[in-house]
């Protein structure tokens, strides 16, 4: 079974197309968490454990773990380590480097932290992405379209008759051989979304930007769906995690979590 045919399955059976983003940040953490040997792993536990059976995937964006050196590494080797098997985990470091190097960087994210995806970039071409495809049943999602303003320095540039987001989507199709590579492709970006899902008609969409961006869920979910009515994720984190700065902010977290699961079913079928 490839990453794609894994993703299908775990969304259709948890009836969910949501992935939260556990990118803890020290600063916004509830008070009594400090009281913790390690304040992010029991702040991940407790979200984990509260929303697993909602979610098909948590994603995990390194740069919150890495900037506390070998323990926010052992952070996310033990958050990875408590999801259940039924959940998928995509650690979201932006990968890819000269071929010798993304082939460390995929044994380390894929054998030593055990991810089921990681996310790379595309600019230095297919020698520099193919190591993270070379598991077939672990995949990777490739920088596509990105919400933050930046994008448009580069990705909404015009190559031809075509913005240059549309030639890597077109790339991606063409490097799925092992039907595990999908793309990122920004929920604040709504408009170009369907252009995404021309160039890319059968791959999975990895949308960042609902909740504190700004970007519309039911809008990113319409122009992303392929013809199968399934193909996307939409990835939720801040709004989720910080529901509450309280005793109960687990609880809350499901609440808002159910919430945003809800209203992606919803707009999936309208």
């Amino acid at each position: 079974m490839n990453f794609s045919e894994r993703l299908q399955e775990v969304c259709e059976k948890k009836n969910s197309h949501l992935v939260i983003g556990l990118d803890p940040d020290m600063d916004r953490l509830p008070a009594f968490l400090m009281d913790f040997e390690s304040p992010f792993l029991e702040f991940n536990k407790s979200i984990i454990h509260a929303t697993s059976d909602i979610v098909c995937a948590y994603k995990i964006n390194t740069a919150f773990y890495e900037m506390y050196g070998v323990q926010g590494w052992r952070a996310i080797r033990k958050t990875v380590e408590i999801v259940p098997d039924d959940t998928l985990v995509i650690l979201d470091g932006k990968r890819a480097d000269v071929p010798h190097s993304s082939q460390k960087y995929a044994e380390a994210l894929f054998r030593e932290l055990r991810a089921d995806a990681v996310t790379v970039n595309p600019y230095l071409g297919h020698d520099a992405v193919e190591p993270f495809l070379a598991r077939k049943e672990q995949g990777a999602f490739l920088l596509c379209l990105t919400s933050n303003p930046g994008a448009q320095d580069f990705q909404l540039l015009r190559v031809g008759e075509h913005f240059l987001f549309e030639l890597v989507a077109q790339k991606a199709t063409r490097w799925n051989r092992n039907g595990n590579l999908g793309l990122v492709v920004g929920a604040t970006q709504a408009g170009y979304i369907s252009r995404v899902r021309e160039a890319a008609p059968d791959l999975w969409f990895l949308l960042p930007g609902v909740g504190a961006q700004g970007g519309s869920l039911e809008q990113s979910v319409r122009e992303a769906l392929r013809k199968d009515g399934s193909g996307f994720l939409i990835t939720v984190s801040r709004s989720v995690l910080y529901a509450s700065d309280d005793m109960d902010f687990a609880e809350a977290a499901r609440k808002v979590a159910l919430d945003y699961r809800n209203q992606i079913n919803a707009a999936k079928h309208s």
